[in-house]
């Protein structure tokens, strides 16, 4: 499923139309992305938990010329399953 099918099930549950469902989906997903770029975590019940990790500086091999590469360290999104979610796949 992408992002177009999620605002199909929006709208299909809430009998609006699709730039309003839309609106609710990008409102949603924007708001994870700015209470993740201020750091914090974003946590929903049994679903999962989106945080942000730092991951460290380290040294990298560019393949094509076997050159030693420094990576600087940096923060990545990551996001952990709930429970729920992974028997509900089982």
């Amino acid at each position: 499923m992408n992002k177009a099918g999620l605002v199909e099930a929006v709208n299909a549950v809430l009998g609006t139309t699709k730039v309003q469902a839309e609106e609710v989906v990008d409102t949603v997903f924007g708001t994870i992305v700015k209470t993740l770029t201020k750091g914090d975590e974003v946590a929903i019940a049994g679903v999962g938990k989106f945080t942000v990790k730092l991951r460290k500086a380290r040294d990298a091999r560019n393949p094509k010329t076997g050159e030693t590469v420094k990576v600087p360290a940096t923060k990545v999104p990551k996001f952990s399953a709930a429970k729920a979610l992974k028997d509900a796949v089982k």
